[in-house]
């Protein structure tokens, strides 16, 4: 697998000299700056890659590997006017990002909400801190601060008493806090969302079944994926996270069989899967090993982290557990990436290394003062990643050299 870090652009407290100290050579980053539907301009994209890179008499070895993200704007998943200008700026943006050299575009179908958690730093028994889902603190959002029409229909009646019960005794801190953790939008972006623009979006979406989203995906899908062939682009969309419907909005990337359905919506190495085992884990119906082994020629990029459930039934409350705990059994996981990139490597194909970051993590030792981005933290993410990268060698000790 190709190391690589997340980083969120000069302003990230996580530093590039820090992450040139993990051992990852490659960064995944976005032009944060730009709102969705805009062209990523040359010069922009020039600007950013020379932030990486460095320059011919300061390189920093360091490469951009991957996009994340290129946003779907809402325009685009609504099928609303102008979509078509919105896909247009898209496709350009792509092939202003293909004259760099950057091939890997990761992006979300999820209406309106990105990542969604109601605590950013949960304490948990080690000491450390970790992004959490309170399935009650989010029912008591949905139908008791943000008073969506019907909510309750759509959990079981003892949660919506928990609750009821639990919102009475909220303070207008606990509410401000929980607001904004819920609509705290996709992560670095420059588009924030308010309460009341998350109301508003969502008598956009009032009409919009699942089967009418994944018509709109398909719509886009149609545009962009025979672009993306020509310029040896691979696409890979996220699933959604949490992987069910939220506030009555609907989700078409939360299992198996959707990501079945989106490689058959449009065959071609341009579309495929970025694989989050955190996503997909917070739905214990996921077989995240048997979807690499069944899916793995499509997946082009791996995100790397652990969620423990509190309960096996969907929704549930999680939390991001360190990255060898949680639900996940991350060792079989990376078994089956290292066999994915086996087949690869006997087939020819010149991206057998997959590119993989270590996803979310833990604030732990100095993460508690950085104040980095929420699920983003320096120290955190290092354990990860050196814990992924200890199973990855010992695995491929055993798998490639057949001892």
């Amino acid at each position: 697998m190709i190391e690589t870090w997340r980083w969120f652009g000069p302003k990230d407290k996580v530093t590039l000299n820090d992450i040139k100290q993990t051992g990852a050579t490659g960064i995944v980053t976005s032009l944060y700056h730009l709102e969705p539907g805009l062209i990523w301009g040359k010069n922009e994209i020039s600007i950013r890659l020379e932030e990486i890179t460095g320059s011919k008499n300061d390189p920093t070895n360091l490469t951009w590997d991957v996009v994340e993200s290129l946003p779907v704007s809402e325009i685009i998943k609504t099928g609303s006017d102008f979509r078509d200008e919105h896909i247009k700026a898209w496709i350009q943006s792509m092939k202003n990002l293909s004259e760099f050299g950057i091939s890997v575009i990761c992006y979300n179908f999820m209406p309106i909400l990105d990542w969604t958690r109601t605590e950013l730093a949960e304490p948990v028994s080690s000491g450390a801190t970790a992004m959490y889902f309170d399935l009650v603190d989010f029912i008591a959002f949905d139908c008791f601060i943000l008073r969506r029409e019907s909510a309750a229909n759509d959990y079981r009646k003892e949660l919506v008493d928990e609750a009821k019960k639990r919102f009475t005794g909220f303070s207008r801190k606990k509410i401000e806090k929980l607001t904004k953790n819920i609509t705290a939008g996709l992560p670095g972006a420059s588009e924030t969302l308010t309460f009341h623009e998350v109301k508003k979006r969502l008598k956009e979406y009032s009409k919009i079944n699942a089967s009418q989203l994944k018509k709109n995906f398909k719509y886009f899908l149609d545009a962009v994926v025979p672009e993306a062939e020509k310029l040896g682009m691979r696409l890979c969309c996220h699933p959604d996270d949490p992987p069910w419907p939220l506030l009555g909005l609907p989700r078409i990337m939360s299992t198996e069989e959707d990501y079945k359905w989106l490689v058959e919506a449009h065959p071609s190495k341009a579309n495929g899967i970025t694989l989050c085992t955190g996503s997909l884990g917070a739905n214990f119906q996921n077989d995240i090993p048997g979807m690499i082994s069944r899916l793995g020629k499509h997946i082009h990029f791996f995100h790397l982290r652990n969620v423990t459930r509190e309960t096996d039934s969907v929704p549930t409350s999680f939390f991001e557990d360190e990255h060898l705990l949680g639900n996940t059994d991350m060792v079989e996981v990376i078994n089956e990436i290292i066999l994915e990139e086996k087949r690869r490597r006997e087939e020819g194909r010149d991206d057998w290394s997959i590119p993989m970051r270590p996803d979310h993590g833990q604030n732990i030792l100095d993460d508690h003062r950085r104040n980095a981005m929420p699920g983003y933290p320096a120290i955190g993410r290092l354990k990860g990643l050196a814990e992924l990268r200890g199973v990855t060698k010992a695995l491929e000790h055993k798998i490639l050299n057949g001892n």
